[in-house]
């Protein structure tokens, strides 16, 4: 946290409103990205993320300050969407209810290679809603946010040994989930349709690769 992030979480906690907004605009987008990562919905995302910014100003008045004020916010918003994925009556989001994919359909042409990029991270998804959230939470926050092992530890209130463990049953998972699907022969395409399951592979395997055999 930088110098002025320090300033605002000192008068945010003084009772600063506007002090606190801007807070919420430095950490908005991490904070979804960890939700909806999380989540896999849309929706689900941005209502846990503005409900994680809320529990977050009630207890302003519990942050301690030699914590960042980042882990601090990514523990409550992950304890939140836990909680969420608890009350779930299944842990696993179909395709065809998944927003982002709703967004590629409609009456507009879509430009066939941000299709596929969609589909790519639509698939990615999919293998991370069937990864239990202990280990979903270490792989969403040190691979697609960048955290220390340490801020992970502190933010899931575990030790980086039980984080590093975590992390490498998940690349195992997804490994074991992507070789899954990827054995599963696709249904044959038309001649004018272009190879998308190809495209999709090469976007996926480099992915799959860093996150199976990145070392600890």
């Amino acid at each position: 946290m930088n110098e002025q992030e320090q300033i605002w979480v000192q008068q945010a906690r003084r009772g600063d409103r506007s002090a606190f907004s801007r807070l919420v605009e430095a950490y908005q987008r991490p904070v979804f990205n960890l939700t909806y990562r999380m989540l896999g919905s849309v929706e689900e995302a941005e209502d846990a993320a503005q409900e994680a910014f809320l529990r977050a100003y009630s207890r302003l008045g519990q942050y301690d300050p030699e914590m960042k004020f980042s882990t601090w916010l990514f523990s409550i918003a992950n304890h939140y969407c836990i909680d969420r994925l608890r009350k779930r009556r299944t842990t696993q989001i179909s395709i065809d209810d998944n927003p982002v994919l709703q967004n590629l359909e409609g009456d507009d042409p879509r430009p066939e290679r941000h299709a596929l990029q969609q589909e790519a991270r639509i698939e990615v998804q999919n293998m991370l809603d069937r990864l239990a959230p202990e280990y979903r939470t270490p792989l969403v926050l040190r691979y697609w946010e960048d955290l220390s092992y340490e801020e992970i530890a502190e933010s899931m209130n575990v030790t980086v040994a039980t984080v590093k463990s975590r992390l490498f049953r998940a690349r195992q998972q997804l490994a074991a989930i992507y070789k899954e699907q990827e054995s599963v022969t696709p249904p044959p395409l038309p001649r004018t349709a272009p190879p998308a399951r190809q495209v999709e592979h090469s976007r996926l395997q480099p992915m799959m690769l860093r996150l199976a055999m990145a070392a600890l």
